[in-house]
């Protein structure tokens, strides 16, 4: 994993090279980020409640054995007949 330092220098040599469609890319994070940074914490985008109880729902059904779950290899095994 790249340090903060090492991803910094990696974005700045990389922006000297860039062409426009990166920088504007680049910019528009930016301003986000800006706008973003002005809000207050509780004027954040809130979860609603409803989410957070079907979270629990499902989570409950999990816990009780109640649905039906795969391992990664046997989701890799579906995906690979599929091709």
């Amino acid at each position: 994993m790249e340090s903060t330092v090492e991803i910094r220098k990696r974005i700045h040599d990389y922006i000297d090279d860039a062409d426009e469609r990166i920088l504007r890319i680049f910019n528009a994070i930016i301003d986000a980020e800006e706008e973003d940074s002005e809000l207050e914490p509780s004027e954040y985008p809130q979860v609603p409640d409803y989410v957070y109880e079907r979270i629990e729902e499902e989570r409950k059904k999990y816990l009780n054995g109640e649905l039906k779950t795969s391992s990664w290899e046997e989701v890799k095994a579906r995906l690979m007949e599929k091709l």
